[in-house]
């Protein structure tokens, strides 16, 4: 498997990026950049690529309402050209509150908008002259002045065809994901639940796959602490979990709550959004089973984080995603070498 990482958004950047150079040599093979309403992934992006020779940079999503599906693919043209070749175009709808909050479009048809910026994008890359009719999107744009004509990229993109992740939960988004992107990248990746939860959307989009796509990759991201006696630090997600399944979205639209309940924890769902909507966040974190928490991280003994690799590539895992949680650089360097070794 291959071994990436995510660089948080709210953190200090810069020192970063300074020190991406040393997980690099260590073995890093992709890092993720997000982008909620934080400072831009595109901008960093472009940085990283300065400072770095071999990893693949990914956006850890840009948001498909956020751009027009040209800028987009403009961008990541661009992105790919700065980088020699190394960037991964990552996509999602991200949610209402950011949408519609933020950016002020409405979050409407993100399945069917999905499938039409993928298409639009590899149309610009391959340097066709712009011509799109579908139900989203139409190029050129058929009202306004009328003078809208179709033409194409004036720069030779390094490929043709940038690599593409979907971050996906839903059965439906996911069911895209595989039958049109080269990844697919969910979120609390539970390897026992996969099959049970995902198998199905998995196996119908594989069937409508073009083969020139070649086989999925599989990106699931995990915590990463590797030690004795540290089984107590996976409750350091307990209230990223909290928030997501509790306080994304609203009652009955939020797609992590729905997740939870999928992974078959219908009841604690339900507590904990009730609690964190309540304003009782403390509570809600507490809620987050224990389960939950060891299944879909990687913290434990070294014996233990090769069998949950082990679970991982099993279920079909070909990128593991970690954020190692040590104190310092030095000890968090030293968790991706041996998280590279234990992965090969």
């Amino acid at each position: 498997m291959r071994v990436g990482m995510v660089i948080n958004y709210d953190g200090e950047f810069g020192q970063v990026v300074e020190e991406l150079g040393d997980f690099e040599r260590a073995g890093l093979d992709i890092v993720f950049v997000p982008e909620a309403y934080s400072f831009d992934a595109v901008s960093q992006l472009g940085f990283i690529a300065a400072k770095t020779e071999r990893m693949q940079l990914a956006s850890g999503i840009l948001p498909i309402y956020s751009r027009t599906p040209a800028l987009t693919a403009m961008t990541a043209a661009g992105l790919d050209y700065v980088s020699g070749g190394r960037f991964v175009l990552g996509l999602g709808t991200s949610g209402p509150q950011v949408i519609e909050g933020w950016h002020g479009v409405p979050y409407d048809a993100p399945i069917g908008r999905t499938r039409e910026v993928i298409e639009i994008c590899r149309k610009v890359w391959r340097r066709e002259r712009l011509e799109y009719h579908g139900k989203h999107y139409t190029l050129p744009h058929p009202g306004g002045t009328g003078l809208g004509k179709p033409i194409k990229l004036i720069n030779h993109p390094v490929r043709e065809r940038i690599p593409v992740i979907v971050a996906a939960i839903g059965p439906k988004n996911v069911a895209l994901a595989a039958e049109l992107a080269e990844g697919w990248q969910p979120v609390f990746y539970y390897p026992e639940k996969m099959s049970e939860v995902w198998g199905g959307p998995l196996a119908e989009g594989k069937a409508r796959r073009d083969r020139v796509l070649g086989e999925l990759d599989v990106i699931a991201a995990a915590p990463l602490v590797i030690g004795d006696d540290v089984a107590e630090l996976r409750d350091v997600m307990r209230p990223v979990f909290a928030l997501y399944i509790g306080g994304m979205g609203a009652r009955g639209k939020n797609f992590y709550y729905d997740l939870a309940c999928r992974f078959g924890y219908e009841s604690e769902a339900g507590k904990i959004q009730d609690a964190y909507l309540g304003g009782r966040k403390d509570e809600a974190a507490a809620l987050v089973p224990a389960e939950l928490l060891e299944k879909t991280s990687l913290i434990g003994p070294e014996t233990y984080i090769t069998e949950r690799i082990a679970a991982f590539r099993e279920s079909g895992v070909t990128t593991v995603n970690v954020t190692p949680l040590a104190a310092t650089h030095a000890e968090r360097v030293a968790a991706i070498e041996r998280i590279r070794d234990l992965a090969s």
